[in-house]
């Protein structure tokens, strides 16, 4: 879910002095037409790791904005009367009234994530509250406000750099305490904790929005951007605001995304994956007869990837470590007749592994969020839905034990036009080409979004996606290999 977050996103200083003032006087304006109108309240919730910029970014909206029009809260641990009131009681009377905007530095999310990283409340606590979370702010969108929930990420080397930087500093060395140093010990439990809470809460009336907290203009422009555009776009709405089925589609600013960030130059010499591939091979043979996993697990594998990027022979190189009688290759195409009357997950729950048992589909349920989203083959409002519906289906998945493994494979433009005229050249290659397959290289700036936006919004902790880069199908074999046998092993030793 932080991939994207992590990509090294700037903005140089040049481009933020340029466009920081036309967007502050954007701010304003919005902000003053939403006190003229007296519509609905801005709940504006900051949350994220230490170090990654809450507090920056408040101070620069209180001097962007108008600030008599803002109000901040921030909480701490609940007092006496608090505690003697529902959980939601002091966040309740803290709400900015119509017009005026309501940021919350700690808010209704912070004390559940501290609480369960620190194993004071159980996994069915949170789940309880967080779906008291989530009703609580569905409420509060059918009563007209707007919630725009930001998430400030850093990686671990990332925040340990900017806690160092900011207690050399004597500006911000007070920020830095004894109790910081300590949450970062704790990085890897909130990565899990946190990935769990915003997948759970990333809902269409009240969407998470994760920004990579390392560049200071970077973050600073993209929250602007966000605030502005989400007032511009509900002052702009007339009649009974209605919910919306999933959350928005929000782009980089700086065109930075995970495909775009894919080396794929990488590649394995023959003798190196000859040695390689026997390796990992023999490795997942051994795995996939391990006693920890007949008895207590399942596999699937998901393959999802570019047209011509080696699904196929990747696929072959996997099954040939494993026990025909042990696993099904499920492979995926337009839904007949019977699939079509069920719910569109129907002919996936269908092949849902027994334990000791593999199920590897060659294209998946993300069709629903690839192919029908940019073919018009379904509402928008039915692939919008989809990321959760997915994200619920994997998470009941590995709920009852199954090790969901994904893989999208990745080939440059220039060398899928290679395979597709080498296929059409080799006589027993030409099933694999068809006019389809033309079609969808002229819509390939389309499905890499799509595929961006299916990372950014299904990689969970526990299901996360593997970007390979397949311009080189010896290193795309092996690293499906090796990623499969150290997940396995990861999960078996209980990791």
């Amino acid at each position: 879910m932080f991939e994207s977050a992590e990509l090294g996103h700037r903005i140089d200083r040049k481009t933020f002095e340029k466009e920081v003032a036309k967007l502050r006087a954007e701010l304003l304006d919005v902000q003053y037409d939403l006190l003229q109108k007296r519509d609905f309240p801005v709940v504006i919730l900051v949350s994220g790791v230490d170090g990654s910029g809450k507090s920056e970014t408040i101070n620069l909206l209180y001097s962007w904005m108008d600030p008599r029009h803002i109000s901040t809260l921030a909480f701490s641990s609940p007092t006496d009367e608090e505690r003697e009131r529902p959980f939601m009681w002091r966040y309740w009377r803290a709400l900015p009234p119509k017009g005026k905007v309501g940021i919350f530095a700690g808010s209704w999310y912070s004390q559940p994530i501290a609480d369960r990283i620190s194993k004071k409340m159980k996994r069915a606590e949170m789940e309880e509250v967080l779906d008291e979370i989530n009703r609580f702010e569905e409420m509060l969108v059918n009563e007209g406000a707007l919630v725009l929930k930001f998430w400030f990420h850093l990686s671990k080397d990332a925040q340990k750099v900017r806690l160092k930087a900011m207690e050399k500093d004597p500006r911000t060395a007070w920020r830095v305490t004894k109790a910081s140093w300590a949450r970062l010990k704790t990085y890897d439990d909130l990565q899990v904790v946190a990935g769990h809470v915003l997948r759970v809460t990333n809902t269409a009336h009240a969407p998470w929005i994760i920004i990579e907290g390392t560049d200071d203009n970077y973050r600073s422009l993209t929250v602007g951007h966000v605030v502005r555009d989400a007032i511009t776009r509900r002052l702009a709405q007339t009649g009974k605001t209605s919910v919306p089925v999933a959350p928005p589609i929000v782009a980089a600013i700086d065109k930075r995304t995970v495909l775009s960030e894919l080396d794929l130059s990488r590649a394995l010499e023959k003798k190196a994956y000859e040695k390689e591939l026997a390796k990992w091979q023999g490795k997942l043979s051994q795995l996939m007869r391990d006693p920890r996993f007949q008895q207590n697990h399942s596999l699937i594998l998901a393959f999802e990837g570019s047209d011509a990027a080696g699904k196929g022979g990747t696929i072959r190189r996997v099954v040939e470590a494993m026990d025909a009688r042990q696993y099904q290759i499920v492979p995926v195409a337009a839904p007949t007749d019977e699939e079509r009357a069920q719910p569109y997950l129907w002919r996936f729950w269908r092949h849902v592994p027994r334990r000791g048992r593999v199920t590897i589909f060659d294209r998946t349920w993300y069709g629903r969020v690839l192919v029908e989203r940019i073919e018009g083959f379904c509402d928008e409002d039915d692939w919008l839905r989809a990321y959760a519906e997915i994200n619920d289906f994997e998470h009941a998945l590995v709920q009852a034990g199954a090790i969901v493994i994904k893989f999208w494979l990745q080939v440059s433009k220039e060398e899928q036009l290679k395979r597709f005229k080498e296929r059409e050249k080799t006589e027993f290659k030409r099933f694999k080409i068809t006019e389809e397959d033309w079609r969808n290289r002229e819509k390939w700036d389309a499905y890499a979004q799509a595929v961006c936006d299916m990372v950014e919004r299904t990689s969970t902790g526990r299901s996360p996606w593997t970007l390979v880069e397949a311009n080189d199908k010896n290193h795309a074999r092996v690293k499906v290999l090796r990623t499969i046998c150290e997940r396995l092993e990861r999960v078996l030793e209980g990791k």
